[in-house]
């Protein structure tokens, strides 16, 4: 008869390991940007280690050409157009059943609470576009968080890690590759989708192999407050580069960090109100804070997503009233026949809100409504200063 008495992951394996600390991997979270080929890697092998919390994050859904790189997806999840960061979650739990792995559908930029990257040890970059990964970037520095980066394509993968004071992925951009992401980010009137960047062509051996060596590298910045941390050497501000057509493996250093790059925003100093909720509407948003930060006037500006209340086509001259974050605009113009066909062949100019206040038509409308995520840090102006405000109340929904 099997021995069905309650056993420890990793029991007299792990354990083993010199530098391992089972305590630690037990109560470390790591949050996985992107849940696709190396995505699937990545949160196979942080299971396999016992890694107690992982956030995943992804918008895509699951496409018959996943299945071929994809270890935790399967033929059905394609033909039900399941979302990746469900099924990674389900199928990461299913392996290990003493972790929580939370699957988050969204976009890592607009609908991931900052909360979230402040709460977790490391994250780790699963990304296959710059601009997703500029700003993954910044919003690990603004964090304080290390970053792990990998990128496959045909045989040959990366893997860099950008920690804070130390190396970032903005310094190191070109200035015609932070062009190119400026025109495709920055445009106020004009609505495209950003989130397509194309099928690349990769091998389930690449994303194995830059998959395990940024799990390799989580674990070691997980222990480096330890006594261990003496027995590993990371790659912090290091480039690993691996070529699968000749086998050859290659490190290289790089120190990018300019003392001038926007990216470098910190934000330290973070209030933390219990009572504040991405829920609350924004009448009550704003009352609350008025009273916590003892001010008159309470200004919440919006640093990620504007709240679009209208858009207006070129041709024909017209207006739609859409009433959505500008993260979901793409989505809602795709999904009304009439925005649809305009979409293809002119332009929209938005009415938009960046700053939330007093005056803000919308009140009853929620944070969440008008584009503020759950658990996120909001920038709170007043004729005090500037204050970085946590919704703590939401803290609770990701324990």
């Amino acid at each position: 008869m099997q021995d069905e008495r309650k056993y420890e992951w990793g029991e007299g394996v792990y354990t083993l390991l010199s530098w391992f600390k089972k305590e630690k991997v037990r109560n470390a979270r790591v949050l996985v940007a992107g849940a696709g080929a190396l995505g699937n890697e990545v949160v196979k092998n942080l299971a396999l280690f016992g890694v107690g919390h992982i956030f995943v994050v992804d918008f895509d859904q699951i496409e018959i050409s996943n299945l071929t790189r994809s270890v935790l997806f399967r033929e059905e999840d394609a033909y039900s157009h399941a979302y990746k960061a469900d099924i990674v979650a389900k199928r990461a739990m299913e392996i290990n059943p003493q972790i929580k792995v939370t699957p988050i559908v969204g976009n890592l930029f607009s609908e991931v609470g900052l909360g979230i990257y402040r709460s977790v040890d490391v994250v780790i970059g699963c990304l296959d576009s710059r601009i997703a990964r500029y700003l993954l970037n910044r919003l690990s520095l603004r964090a304080g968080k290390t970053w792990i980066d990998g990128s496959i394509e045909n045989l040959t993968g990366t893997v860099r890690v950008f920690t804070p004071g130390k190396s970032c992925y903005e310094c190191g951009l070109s200035r015609e590759e932070f062009n190119n992401i400026m025109l495709r980010t920055g445009c106020a009137d004009v609505v495209r989708n950003q989130g397509s960047a194309g099928r690349v062509a990769t091998t389930p051996i690449s994303a194995s192999i830059v998959g395990a060596i940024q799990v390799q590298e989580a674990m070691k910045i997980i222990h480096l407050d330890t006594e261990a941390a003496g027995q590993f050497r990371t790659l912090q501000s290091k480039m690993l580069r691996y070529e699968g057509l000749n086998n050859t493996m290659n490190i290289y250093k790089f120190s990018s960090w300019k003392n001038n790059c926007p990216a470098h925003e910190r934000w330290d100093e973070v209030l933390k109100c219990d009572a504040l909720s991405a829920e609350l509407t924004v009448g009550e948003a704003i009352a609350l804070l008025r009273k916590e930060l003892e001010a008159e006037n309470v200004e919440i500006n919006m640093r990620n997503n504007k709240f679009i209340d209208r858009i207006v086509s070129d041709h024909p001259e017209k207006e739609f009233e859409v009433m959505v974050p500008e993260s979901m605009l793409d989505k809602v113009i795709k999904a009304d026949k009439e925005m649809r066909l305009l979409s293809y062949r002119t332009l929209f100019h938005k009415r938009f809100y960046e700053n939330i206040d007093d005056h803000f038509p919308y009140q009853e409308l929620t944070l969440r409504q008008i584009g503020i995520p759950l658990f996120d840090v909001i920038q709170v102006s007043t004729e005090h200063g500037v204050t970085y405000v946590e919704l703590t109340a939401d803290a609770k929904l990701y324990e």
